[in-house]
């Protein structure tokens, strides 16, 4: 009887305390608008998004690469502000912050005292003392405030939650959303607060598809029912569909865009996976400045081709018998028809254009070719808005 007693309270507490136990994690405002029977969620930065909705990812892929979606995402903005922000951020990241703009972001990388990768993300300027920086998944805001001590900041979260616009046709949706404020001036990387639709949002030129595109930056008072319903309105002409961030995974690796806590992590610095030009250390000081001084500066990250099968994540990769690396991501590329994933390698190897074998998690054996990243755009010109061919679907 007691048992039962326990149970039956147990169950009551669970379901009238939902948001209780899960009230570290922080839920899109836009989910009642996407969700339904098929959808799963996932985890990234302490915030729920929509993994997958059952949709076709090869026509959402073909969307996003001819025409544009409309995406969910969990990028987490941290508020940085008081008259010490600008010099707090130049210790706190590796990249020079002198002259940082109003108006632009910025990629920044945050490094250990061991010189390994801490986060990734963009810092915005907003204000004079006032600034965002964009994380991806990871526990950053602890990390600033464990760092703060002297310095006069306040480091917050906002609740801004983040949608993305993705693909060529994103221009256009944004145009007919700002009502012609934000047009094909509005560069690369640029930045700025946009009316769309009576919402006040924060703007970039930026995304995580290597794709033209946008990101959007929904402040708490934002309404977003109103925000989501012109910006679909805005996007129907266009061919414009909301997508789960299947679509994007595959566009991200295609681009060879590094996710942290996957490609990187506090086990590899800058220059182990290809970022080293994000280090300035003629800076006088910056966590992690020492470790990479000494740091070995050949990069350790590839990309693989594998014709037969897409890579596994954490398959070994041998050559000549030795492993030589392991695969940290992999997917069926629509654009080059065959299986793509990143390699990282052990140690430094000249090793482009090399065959090497993937070991499979059934022990098969397969080959496939080292390659430079991205696997194709080396110079990044759809994203910077320099090449609008609408790739073929055939």
């Amino acid at each position: 009887m007691t048992n039962q007693i326990n149970k039956n309270f147990k169950q009551a507490y669970l379901t009238e305390n939902k948001d209780v136990i899960a009230r570290h994690i922080e839920d899109s405002p836009f989910i009642d608008f996407v969700n339904g029977d098929n959808i799963v969620r996932g985890i990234y930065a302490e915030r729920y998004f929509p993994i997958s909705l059952d949709e076709n990812i090869f026509e959402k892929y073909w969307l996003l690469r001819r025409k544009a979606l409309l995406f969910d995402v969990p990028e987490k903005p941290i508020e940085i502000t008081g008259e010490d922000s600008e010099k707090f951020l130049d210790y706190i990241f590796c990249r020079n912050l002198d002259g940082v703009k109003i108006g632009r972001g910025y990629y920044c990388l945050a490094c250990t005292p061991q010189g390994g990768i801490f986060m990734d993300g963009i810092l915005f300027k907003l204000e004079t003392n006032r600034y965002w920086y964009v994380q991806a998944d990871g526990q950053f805001e602890t990390w600033l405030l464990a760092n703060s001590n002297g310095f006069n900041v306040n480091i917050s979260n906002p609740h801004v939650w983040v949608l993305q616009i993705q693909g060529p046709a994103s221009t256009s949706v944004l145009k007919d959303a700002s009502n012609n404020l934000l047009d094909e001036s509005f560069g690369y990387y640029r930045s700025d607060f946009f009316d769309l639709g009576g919402q006040k949002i924060y703007v970039s030129r930026t995304g995580y598809t290597n794709e033209l595109g946008y990101e959007l930056y929904c402040p708490s008072d934002t309404n977003h029912k109103a925000l989501w319903d012109h910006l679909m309105k805005c996007g129907a002409p266009y061919g414009m569909e909301f997508s789960s961030t299947r679509a994007m995974t595959m566009r991200r690796i295609e681009g060879g865009i590094r996710e942290n806590l996957v490609d990187m992590d506090t086990s590899v610095n800058p220059y182990d996976v290809g970022l080293g030009q994000f280090v300035d250390l003629d800076k006088e000081k910056f966590i992690g400045k020492s470790a990479l001084i000494n740091a070995n500066k050949e990069n350790k990250l590839f990309g693989v081709i594998c014709k037969k099968t897409v890579p596994e994540i954490h398959a070994k990769i041998t050559k000549s018998g030795e492993e030589i690396g392991k695969i940290t991501s992999g997917v069926f590329s629509p654009t080059l028809k065959c299986g793509i994933g990143f390699l990282r390698l052990n140690s430094p190897l000249k090793i482009i254009g090399e065959e090497v074998q993937m070991i499979m998690s059934d022990e098969s054996i397969e080959n496939c070719e080292v390659v430079d990243l991205p696997f194709f755009d080396q110079e990044k010109k759809i994203a910077r808005g320099l090449d609008s061919t609408i790739p073929d679907v055939s």
